[in-house]
């Protein structure tokens, strides 16, 4: 998973305030159940440290998601009394939390993302007898998204209505458009639901490297509903399934480790690849990491076990972080990506492990 999305956070020092809030307006009287989320976050904010203008900074936003349906929460993040990003969580936070820290409260935002996959949805109704004398109409949406951030954030979509006697050439045309947008788009899958004829019509008349990656599901009447389209459905079919990208990446590690090539594994390994800018990809069998810690300087590849070493390497003044802050900045400041692997799939020394972009005589 790529964490480009996060630069934003690291581009003023801190120290940030970083709150989880659940926004949904499912229940009675939303507002007034935001507002008293948030109040007991904005006291629990206070206790910590935060100055006035910080708080302020995250009460002008809170709930400012209104036009999102469904369940959904929001990730805010404030510094020196300004607002440094916003972001829609797919689903409510677990428990509303607020932190106010060196760094910011990153890793939860980044695991709401997860799995991170890019996908194209495509849902095709038509009702009637599947002829060419037929009247009416074959109606079709189709959405590029990444799973599951696109619930609360749909991507681009295509509206498309085409007579049904013209269906089985308009799919063909259909079929190399969606084939150009699934490349631009690096999808993994094709999601199509809807009429089981016009559907069926359409993915046998997709390019073969396209319809390979063609999932059929049942899909209801088309509606705009304002969250991603085909939801349901994408629950059902990304379940536990990781990213391409990302599986690419952990085989590539596995590869890596059983013949001691550029990658580490182990926490001091991985941090030591860290101050050096090696990592290309962290391996994570458990984020967050909340219940260890680290120390860190002012730049993204001044991380280390202990405060000694950070000084013995010219660090004024070291900063005792949780350690899931201080990984995803390193990751966010060096250009390196992470991956969430099952432990059971592949158990990793400490829990973490690095894919590396060059190897020397110093590394661990």
């Amino acid at each position: 998973m790529r964490l480009s999305f996060l630069e934003p956070l690291y581009a003023e020092p801190g120290p940030f305030a970083s709150v989880y809030l659940d926004t949904s307006r499912d229940v009675e009287h939303p507002e007034r159940a935001i507002d008293l989320r948030w109040r007991r976050l904005r006291d629990a904010l206070a206790r910590q440290g935060a100055d006035p203008p910080t708080l302020t900074a995250i009460g002008q936003v809170v709930g400012e998601d209104a036009d999102v349906p469904g369940p959904h929460g929001q990730a805010i993040f404030t510094a020196h009394g300004a607002l440094v990003l916003d972001g829609e969580l797919p689903q409510p936070p677990a428990h509303d939390s607020a932190r106010y820290s060196t760094l910011p409260d990153a890793m939860p935002l980044v695991t709401q993302h997860l799995p991170d996959i890019p996908y194209l949805a495509v849902l095709v109704h038509y009702r009637g007898l599947p002829t060419a004398e037929t009247h009416g109409t074959v109606t079709v949406q189709a959405e590029a998204g990444v799973w599951p951030a696109s619930t609360v954030a749909p991507g681009e979509r295509l509206h498309l209505q085409v007579p049904v006697a013209e269906w089985h050439d308009a799919a063909v045309r259909l079929g190399h458009r969606l084939d150009e947008w699934a490349r631009h788009q690096g999808s993994d899958a094709v999601i199509v639901g809807g009429n089981d004829w016009a559907g069926n019509v359409l993915v046998r008349r997709l390019p073969g490297g396209l319809r390979r990656r063609t999932v059929r599901v049942a899909g209801p009447a088309p509606t705009d509903t304002g969250r991603a389209l085909l939801e349901p459905q994408l629950i059902s079919v990304f379940h536990g399934r990781p990213a391409a990208h990302d599986l690419e990446l952990a085989n590539m590690y596995i590869g890596r480790r059983a013949l001691h090539g550029a990658a580490s594994e182990g926490l001091a390994a991985t941090v030591a690849a860290l101050q050096r800018g090696q990592v290309s990809a962290l391996l994570l069998n458990h984020p967050p990491l909340s219940s260890l810690r680290l120390w860190t300087g002012p730049q993204p590849s001044q991380i280390a076990l202990a405060e000694d070493e950070l000084r013995s390497f010219g660090v004024r003044a070291p900063h005792e972080d949780h350690a899931d802050e201080a990984l995803v900045r390193a990751l966010v400041g060096t250009g390196a990506e992470l991956v969430v692997v099952p432990q059971d799939e592949l158990p990793l020394r400490d829990g973490v492990g690095a894919l590396l972009r060059y190897t020397d005589a110093g590394t661990p």
